[in-house]
């Protein structure tokens, strides 16, 4: 199978990347940076090609007689919406326009934010009307409207948070931690599920099966935690002392006029964060979890890593490449 995996050498596309090669694909990446690309695949190495999202000609330079796009290129944070409409919605328009007309199958990472908040207790599935609740979440939304309103077979995926080794989201909460005090939004109660980068990659490949076209799925471990019982998970992957933090409640209130202020100040000094105001909506919704069942009914996939195992594996791997 001859693949292109956009946002090859980011962190969900790496591991994507390397699962392509490692069970024979023939990958073409397009990257930022080649140089990046080359430091990183030292085994087996994809076929790269530098390029940025709305470069038209290379991307279709990149894709042609390829069967499968991945397109898993984005971003998290931006300097405004704008920046993040013409990434996530604008860069995923452009890589439509430029794939050829046998393309066997079109695949999206987008994310769990299109989908917005689940009610307690009843985890999203991937068939309700999407609510998003942050710019990042509309943005995204807006890309998986695209996709649907191509030509091409579709599958979209909207991953829970994702974490696992090269994470540099996750790294702050594994050094959180390691000290005294664990601040948690509320009450910490906030009902979450997550995904193993290794086994978003799985899903990812399960993607192309015939009964994934046109669906909408959320790849996650079945595991559905509180915020609370996710962070103490983490100190016990840290930690050897067998000692965990204390919870410091933030309440909604203080944590919306922190997030105003990082927001503002890294607007500022024209940077892009993910800490902003609407950030707040997302941190006290009662729940942010969701179902994999449709996805593991129609392609047989199912996530090998609940926290009891990624964490630790996540924990190992930034302890020996002395990121913790």
């Amino acid at each position: 199978m001859k693949t292109l995996v956009t946002g090859g050498t980011g962190f969900v596309g790496s591991h994507l990347v390397e699962l392509l090669l490692s069970e024979g694909h023939e990958v073409t990446c397009l990257v930022r940076s080649a140089a990046k690309a080359e430091a990183l695949f030292e085994a087996r190495r994809p076929h790269v090609v530098q390029g940025q999202l709305d470069d038209t000609q290379t991307i279709r330079k990149a894709a042609s007689g390829v069967d499968i796009v991945f397109h898993v290129a984005g971003v998290t944070s931006a300097r405004s919406r704008r920046e993040f409409f013409a990434v996530n919605e604008g860069g995923t328009r452009a890589v439509l326009e430029a794939m050829p007309a046998g393309l066997r199958r079109f695949v999206l990472v987008s994310s769990l934010a299109a989908g917005g908040p689940a009610t307690r207790g009843q985890p999203l599935q991937g068939t309700e009307r999407p609510s998003p609740i942050t710019i990042y979440g509309a943005s995204k939304l807006a890309a998986e409207l695209a996709v649907r309103g191509s030509r091409f077979p579709w599958t979209i995926l909207r991953p829970p948070p994702v974490y696992g080794p090269r994470d540099v989201e996750f790294l702050r909460v594994f050094r959180l931690a390691r000290g005294p005090i664990f601040p948690v939004f509320g009450a910490g109660r906030q009902e979450l599920t997550f995904i193993y980068v290794e086994d978003l990659a799985r899903a990812l490949l399960a993607a192309e099966a015939d009964a994934a076209v046109e669906r909408v799925y959320y790849p996650t471990h079945p595991e559905i935690v509180e915020q609370r019982t996710f962070l103490h998970a983490v100190a016990r992957a840290v930690r050897t002392d067998g000692r965990l933090p204390r919870f410091l409640s933030i309440p909604r209130a203080a944590a919306r006029a922190a997030l105003w202020a990082t927001g503002t100040a890294a607007m500022v000094a024209g940077r892009a964060t993910v800490l902003t105001a609407d950030k707040a909506n997302e941190f006290f919704a009662d729940s942010f979890a969701c179902s994999a069942a449709p996805l593991e009914r129609d392609t047989g996939w199912q996530a090998a890593h609940g926290l009891d195992t990624g964490l630790p594996l996540t924990a190992a791997w930034y302890r020996e490449h002395r990121w913790l």
